[in-house]
């Protein structure tokens, strides 16, 4: 597993994404407000994790604010893995994503998995 640039959430309290390399995938963490602002860290992000072999996993359990863009981010993300046949999920989504999702008729489209924390 390659170490993530910083420590997560913490390092910047209004939004961010990042990509961890896992042994079967890549983890796509997003957190905080997901934005226009963040649309460098997305491209890089999105490079990160289509180059690395595997499933792909975005966490959105942590995301509180998304603007189209962060749904462009999510919903292009997931096409490009499951364009190269990855197996792709969408964890934890808030119910701010899922009601974007319903209002778009994506409802039921987009793979999701929910944990118990």
């Amino acid at each position: 597993m390659t170490e993530p640039d910083h420590d997560g959430p913490l390092d910047h309290p209004v939004g961010g994404l990042e990509a961890v390399d896992l042994a079967d995938g890549t983890l796509v963490r997003m957190w905080g407000d997901v934005d226009a602002s963040l649309r460098g860290q997305a491209s890089a992000v999105m490079a990160r994790a289509l180059q690395h072999g595997g499933a792909v996993v975005v966490d959105a359990s942590a995301v509180e604010f998304l603007d189209s863009s962060g749904l462009a981010f999510i919903l292009q993300l997931l096409k490009a893995a499951q364009e190269d046949d990855r197996h792709v999920v969408l964890r934890d989504p808030p119910a701010l994503v899922l009601d974007m999702f319903d209002l778009l008729g994506m409802a039921g489209k987009v793979p999701l998995e929910f944990t118990t924390r």
